[in-house]
């Protein structure tokens, strides 16, 4: 029997929605100014006394097990190249801001000296302005040409609404600058009337890689004025390009540059990251170019103290009776109750959309009950202070949450990624981050939300009940004393690679000379194309042959098929729209759905026509689907010995079915029953780690038969729930399987698997780091305080076994006698 723990919301691909935490940088840098009056800042108490208040109730000192007190730092002034035109600067000053910091002004003269550029600094540190007042001035250059648009500026945001803050922005510090800067926002939002007036006469266009992949490049003759003058492409937020997405996104840019040369044009790439490792590296492979770092942060930081906190155990018992702690989403509700209460404005980023919902009903209903019992005096509004934001709103809810965000009427929010990067949202005291976000770089992007003004903010990490979260709140270093991770994207997957080839023969013929823009896995992939009748070779060139257009290939969010609409039974009105990828898990019939605080059970879902029909209800539970999951070995395309065993690296098959759901108790998590799903399996080709063990190194570790399936299950769960910290991914990204006799490998053995078609870098970089990784991951098994095994440690919250069997001390063992046979030196740093 195989033991599998598949990524969540898996798509006809198997691909699931791979979602960052990531945050963006503010429009303006406030280098002088701050957006609270001097009254307000002293007025506020400090992040040392708010954490007092939160610890101050029964039993809540004991739950913060360590606090980083990161010290105030002061800024470094430069002055901006000659070159700036005088008219931006004053622009700029006018805004406020007097001097550049001395990061500004380097990537400034970097970008007018032709250099490709990332700048890589922290939360509020100004990267916005670093590019902008570089392309400012060429736009300016530009607009005094004949024909009033010798430059052209192409801007690339992750979503359509960080888009259109920055047009906003832009719109503003550029107004002096008269009708020489005309920004505008190009996207699927963008009425039909006004895209003609963008094509022709907008300077700088701000759009996301969605629209360039689909709406911009294969419609580029429209574009040629645009391209033909085109100076600068702006990247933006470029750490959220990973993963499968990362590597499309790469792609798209490949086939940017390419017409742009045809057009002669060769744009400058600047590009805005969070603080990560080697950011050129990971800029190169995103756009092709070699690109220059400016790292050194001079921007000045308020101080920072950062709480790790541990829900405590109940008395209430899990799967298979293990302990269970308080969840990770009550525990952030609370204390995003007792900071509204204190007057602190905060934010709760939260992992999921349900979990955004949960907190904000769960705080309201507090607020409500601890105002109702005040006094006449008390403030019974507080409750309408606090909301929720997620992805899946229509855009006028949106729009009013932002609204009410900015103008201070709402005080506390509890929010997904989708806040992160849609809003500029300065001037809060607090941020509560409901689980481990994934990677340390995301980690201090949520934190760095807080205080963005200037003043001292307080960040708590409240852990979940899983491996990671558990190990690193009992391990600070692992966070605050390691460096932050590298971007893993792999523009070479040929499942990547392949429909981009497909859109750029359709957007020109692709000739030879073309390939090594692309990369070396072209020369394979073509002839697999033309075989498929995809591209025919004419002459020297390949050109795309069906009438439908390329571009609609791929999803290049790796997701695939159309969204799911969500509608109302009664009323037809739809709720909102679910990724396909993730709709056999979360709007199966049967699955509980949240929207706006008001509880929805799914009737139905049809997966022709892509539409959950759903009506409103108000059940005691949450819904968790599970499924079986088997794996074959296609090809392994490296294997280092450990002992007797082995650690391979290569091509898998998994094919996955969503087989039930369990029904669990709201705030417990107790589990009240099962029911049967009748959905169809899906497959997928993807990468994999995986490691074997012999009979003798069994015997030595002392497994017997009768625990091998568990100790090897176990072993799986906790591995997965570590891999975040040693690879950029999510838990739900990665996928696993564990067989005490693979019919492949003739061995006990364990799977880790990439969730997305291709692979996704994930299971390379296991690969790679496995030796940390795996005694990491015996670490944190071996010191969990439960006696057989609990959510901390072994459990897994998306097992398809419902965590059977599992047996703690057996993986504690099997871990010790692989890694005892580990060789010393890594693998090397590139599978061949």
């Amino acid at each position: 029997m195989a033991f599998n723990h598949l990524p969540a919301g898996v798509h006809d691909a198997l691909a699931p929605l791979s979602v960052t935490p990531v945050t963006h940088s503010m429009p303006m840098a406030k280098n002088h100014r701050s957006d609270r009056s001097p009254t307000d800042t002293a007025s506020s108490p400090s992040p040392g006394t708010v954490l007092d208040r939160l610890a101050s109730g029964p039993s809540r000192a004991s739950r913060i097990t360590h606090t980083e007190h990161v010290p105030p730092r002061a800024g470094r002034h430069a002055v901006w190249p000659d070159r700036i035109r005088s008219e931006v600067v004053a622009a700029v000053q006018a805004s406020g801001i007097e001097h550049p910091w001395a990061h500004q002004a380097c990537v400034a003269e970097h970008a007018l000296d032709g250099d490709s550029v990332v700048v890589a600094t922290g939360t509020a540190s100004g990267k916005s302005l670093a590019y902008l007042v570089p392309v400012l001035s060429r736009l300016l250059d530009g607009s005094e040409a004949p024909n009033g648009r010798g430059a052209t500026t192409l801007y690339l945001a992750p979503t359509k609404a960080l888009a259109a803050d920055q047009c906003r922005s832009v719109k503003e510090l550029s107004q002096p600058l008269g009708n020489a800067v005309r920004p505008a926002v190009y996207d699927g939002d963008t009425p039909v009337e006004e895209r003609e007036w963008v094509r022709q006469y907008a300077n700088y266009v701000l759009t996301n890689p969605d629209m360039l992949h689909r709406g911009i490049l294969p419609s580029h003759p429209r574009w040629s004025s645009f391209l033909r003058a085109l100076k600068y492409v702006v990247v933006d937020e470029c750490h959220t390009y990973r993963g499968v997405f990362g590597s499309h996104v790469a792609q798209v840019l490949r086939r940017l540059r390419r017409l742009c040369a045809r057009y002669g044009a060769e744009p400058v790439f600047l590009l805005a990251s969070a603080t990560a490792a080697e950011p050129s590296v990971a800029a190169r492979r995103l756009t092709g170019v070699p690109v220059t770092e400016v790292a050194d942060d001079a921007s000045p930081r308020g101080e920072l103290v950062f709480a790790l906190w541990e829900p405590p155990l109940t008395e209430l018992h899990g799967e298979k009776g293990a302990p269970v702690r308080r969840t990770a989403t009550a525990e952030t509700a609370d204390l995003l109750t007792d900071l509204v209460l204190q007057g602190v404005r905060s934010v709760a980023f939260v992992r999921s959309r349900r979990g955004a919902e949960l907190i904000s009903v769960i705080a309201q209903e507090r607020l409500a009950a601890v105002t109702s019992a005040a006094d006449a005096a008390g403030d019974r509004s507080l409750a309408r202070r606090v909301a929720a934001y997620r992805g899946g709103y229509l855009p006028e809810e949106r729009r009013a949450l932002e609204r009410a965000l900015h103008s201070g009427e709402l005080l506390g929010l509890a929010a997904t990624t989708a806040l992160e990067l849609g809003v500029d949202i300065s001037g809060l005291d607090a941020v509560l981050i409901a689980g481990y976000p994934g990677t340390r770089a995301s980690l201090w992007q949520q934190a760095g939300r807080a205080g963005r003004s200037g003043q001292g903010a307080l960040a708590v990490l409240v852990a979940r009940d899983d491996p990671l979260d558990t190990f690193l709140v009992h391990h600070p270093e692992a966070l605050f004393d390691q460096p932050v991770e590298s971007t893993v994207l792999d523009p070479d997957n040929p499942y990547v690679l392949a429909p981009h080839l497909c859109a750029a023969a359709a957007e020109l013929p692709l000739t030879d000379e073309d390939l090594d823009l692309f990369g070396p896995a072209c020369e394979e992939l073509l002839p697999q194309l033309e075989a498929a009748k995809l591209l025919r070779r004419r002459a020297k060139a390949w050109h795309w042959t069906r009438r439908e257009r390329a571009a609609d290939l791929t999803d290049i969010r790796g997701q695939g098929g159309r969204p799911v609409q969500i509608v109302e039974t009664g009323t037809g009105r739809l709720l909102g729209t679910v990724d396909a990828g993730a709709a056999h898990t979360t709007v199966h019939e049967g699955a509980v759905h949240l929207h706006q605080g008001r509880t929805y059970l799914v009737r139905e879902l049809d997966l022709e026509d892509s539409v959950a029909l759903v009506e409103q209800a108000d059940p005691p539970y949450s819904t968790v689907a599970r499924d079986t999951t088997s794996i074959s070995v296609l090809e392994a395309d490296t294997e280092v010995p450990w002992g007797d065993g082995r650690l391979c690296y290569g091509s898998v098959e998994v094919t996955n079915q969503v087989v039930s759901f369990l029904r669990r108790r709201l705030i417990t998590g107790e589990v009240l029953g099962e029911s049967k799903l009748d959905l169809p399996p899906r497959t997928l080709r993807t990468r994999a780690v995986w490691w074997t063990v012999t009979e003798d190194q069994l015997d030595a570790a002392r497994i017997n038969p009768e625990i091998l399936g568990g100790a090897l299950h176990a072993a799986e769960h906790a591995s997965i729930g570590m891999l975040p910290l040693f690879a950029t991914c999510d838990r739900w990204d990665i996928g696993g399987v564990s067989v005490p006799l693979h019919p492949d490998t003739l061995l006990p053995t364990v799977f880790v698997y990439d969730g997305h078609p291709g692979g996704a870098g994930f299971a390379e970089r296991a690969f790679h780091t496995a030796r940390a990784w795996l005694t990491a991951t015996r670490q944190a098994i071996a010191s969990c305080e439960c006696d057989a095994g609990c959510p901390s440690c072994i459990q897994s919250p998306k097992c398809g076994n419902g965590n059977d069997p599992l047996h703690k001390r057996g993986a504690v063992r099997l871990l010790t006698e692989l890694l005892r046979a580990a060789p010393d030196a890594p693998p090397e740093n590139r599978v061949s």
